[in-house]
């Protein structure tokens, strides 16, 4: 029997090959940019244009100018991943965060962050679990002045950083995505643990498991 490749058409075959350039292509400047290919990057792969908007957004939000610093960018990555108690992407953002300058004693829990940020547990509770019960009160809540409270310009940049990484946790978790090698039983990498209260009204914590 022919193989199946020999009833595509040129134009067909040619779109394959257009399309597994691409790929190559981006998983090639990945590497040169980050020095590795994570395996987030490896599933998006398989959808070049996907993977290309999706690095654009996350330039936008983590490297281009901002009101938030680069560590708090990178700790408000955590705090929604943690809701979810997404471990691959904590600790990605939790070696993120350390490169960038952050105080390694913030990782010890959100009780150590400053309360500014740890104003934001509320509403990102609500955002990853009951979205539908966020009101204005609790935006007017972190707007008010005083000494811990955030411009509208930050909230609006923290809110969209806490939304990307609820969705992108669920990401991870559908594609079954797993810690690389080298991150593997480093920063925020262990699996939760069974005792843990994971439900939505702990807030001592990141997540549910600290």
């Amino acid at each position: 029997t022919q193989p199946f490749t020999t009833f595509l058409s040129p134009s067909r075959q040619i779109l394959q090959e257009g399309a597994e350039s691409s790929r190559h292509q981006l998983l090639i400047e990945a590497f040169v940019s980050a020095g590795r290919v994570d395996n987030i990057t490896m599933v998006m792969g398989l959808h070049p244009q996907y993977l290309s908007s999706f690095w654009k957004t996350q330039y936008l939000l983590l490297r281009m100018d901002g009101p938030l610093p680069y560590h708090k960018r990178h700790y408000i990555a955590i705090m929604a991943a943690a809701r979810h108690q997404c471990s691959y992407l904590v600790g990605l953002h939790m070696g993120e965060f350390l490169q960038v300058g952050g105080n390694p004693a913030w990782l010890q829990g959100l009780h150590c962050a400053p309360q500014k940020l740890r104003n934001l547990n509320e509403i990102n509770k609500l955002l990853a679990h009951r979205p539908w019960l966020i009101t204005k009160e609790h935006i007017e809540a972190l707007l008010k002045p005083g000494e811990n409270s955030w411009s509208l310009a930050e909230l609006v940049q923290a809110l969209v950083l806490l939304t990307h990484y609820h969705s992108l946790a669920s990401f991870v978790f559908g594609c079954g995505i797993n810690p690389e090698e080298e991150q593997d039983g480093g920063h925020g990498c262990r699996p939760p643990s069974p005792h843990s209260d994971s439900s939505p009204a702990s807030d001592d914590s990141l997540g549910g498991s600290g």
